[in-house]
């Protein structure tokens, strides 16, 4: 028997996914019309044997979790359950507090995911590779190449060519490593549980020895930093190297990208997702999704990589590329909105243009990786997407560029490279 563990972290992280994650926890924000974190658990249900899925987060559990896990366990035929945190305790420090619930049933093994990756989830190759490489004390990273200069943001991994053993981990170095980096995504098995209590009892010890500190801090274990870069070289780490997609899902602009590669994927996983042209219908190129509830006029022009929510409503003439559409979102006619995410319930007013800088990986470079830029840089706002909040309102015949508006805001003039509180 299999589990799965999903992380998905918590509101206090997920700041550079604002004004986006106010209404909606980040794993539940839609990538190519659906939750982020539906993608992992799609891809879990396809794993034969794999008996529940938990995600460990520190998210109140609140009615948008609730009813999604219920919708998601109807669809997909597995358990699933969520397990709060009282506070963040880290990938390993998490997983660690609720070892008892994870090795209940008696898993041989269980993946573990980070919600924020966009991948196409090699899970059953995992397991064959794991299989091949020590089974039960054994441990499998998923690997993928990155660029040289792109590969000191992750971790990365130096393993040996010929048996893919993870001989040297390094979290984000300072100089050169390797171009292997950490997907996010791992598979390890219950024997994983006495390397994360060698660290806890590590950090019991250290606490000891500090005056006044708190005793929450011994909790906090990090996979990464704390497990690998021990486990590596003993024989008992190895990497899976992946030739599929990927990429990291940390700011709104990444959201974009990941929506791309996920409906590129839909032409093999899930045709039905995808618009076509017919007649009478809107003109649609390359790869789009429209929920089946959204109004969109014939006269309209989407594509590529759209994607677009529930109760839309799309007017004559409106142009729309590389762009996600919130639920209950209006875009009024001949406006125009390229590379945006438009939030619930916000109205683009006729002939308005809303634009923004994709901040795509370079394409010229199969290894390139899309950068989590800052929002500011010498004090000026990186040129990136444009992030409407919900309910925000944009007049008519203006232009907002490059900028983020944040919730509630009724816009009244042109914007250009601002945020708009």
């Amino acid at each position: 028997m299999l589990k799965a563990v999903i992380l998905i972290g918590g509101p206090q992280k997920g700041t550079r996914f604002r004004p986006l994650s106010f209404e909606v926890p980040k794993p539940l924000f839609p990538v190519a019309g659906v939750p982020m974190v539906q993608h992992h658990i799609e891809a879990c249900s396809k794993v034969p044997n794999l008996k529940e899925i938990l995600l460990i987060g520190f998210y109140q559990p609140n009615e948008a979790l609730s009813s999604f896990l219920l919708k998601a366990q109807q669809e997909f035929k597995v358990a699933i359950r969520y397990l709060q945190e009282y506070s963040a305790l880290g990938t390993g420090g998490g997983i660690y507090h609720f070892r008892d619930q994870i090795l209940s049933g008696g898993p041989q093994a269980f993946f573990v995911m980070n919600a924020d990756v966009c991948s196409e989830f090699p899970l059953v190759p995992m397991l064959d590779f794991h299989k091949q490489h020590g089974g039960s004390q054994s441990y499998v990273i998923l690997g993928t190449t990155a660029n040289r200069t792109q590969s000191l943001n992750y971790g990365c991994i130096v393993s040996n060519g010929d048996t893919q053993e993870v001989l040297h981990y390094v979290e984000k170095p300072g100089t050169f490593v390797s171009d292997i980096i950490n997907c996010g995504i791992y598979l390890f098995s219950p024997s994983i549980f006495q390397h994360i209590a060698e660290v806890f009892q590590r950090n019991q010890l250290e606490l000891q020895l500090e005056e006044n500190s708190s005793w929450q801090r011994t909790e906090v274990i990090r996979l990464e930093q704390d497990v690998f870069t021990t486990l590596a070289g003993h024989g008992k780490l190895y990497v899976y190297k992946t030739e599929g997609c990927w990429s990291q899902i940390k700011s709104a602009g990444s959201a974009i990208y990941a929506s791309r590669l996920y409906l590129s994927q839909y032409s093999t996983t899930h045709p039905e997702r995808l618009a076509s042209t017919k007649e009478g219908g809107p003109t649609i190129r390359g790869n789009v999704y429209i929920h089946p509830t959204a109004n969109v006029d014939p006269s309209a022009v989407l594509g590529p990589n759209v994607s677009v929510g529930m109760g839309v409503t799309v007017g004559a003439g409106v142009r729309i590329r590389e762009s996600i559409i919130l639920h209950g979102a209006v875009l009024q006619d001949h406006s125009c909105v390229l590379n945006t995410i438009v939030g619930w319930d916000s109205m683009v007013g006729r002939w308005a243009r809303v634009e923004g800088t994709p901040s795509d990986p370079n394409p010229n470079d199969p290894y390139s990786k899309i950068d989590s830029e800052t929002l500011f840089r010498e004090g000026k706002l990186t040129p990136s997407i444009t992030i409407l909040g919900c309910n925000v309102s944009i007049p008519a015949e203006v232009v907002i560029l490059n900028s983020i508006v944040l919730p509630h805001k009724e816009l009244s003039r042109s914007f250009k490279n601002q945020i708009i509180l």
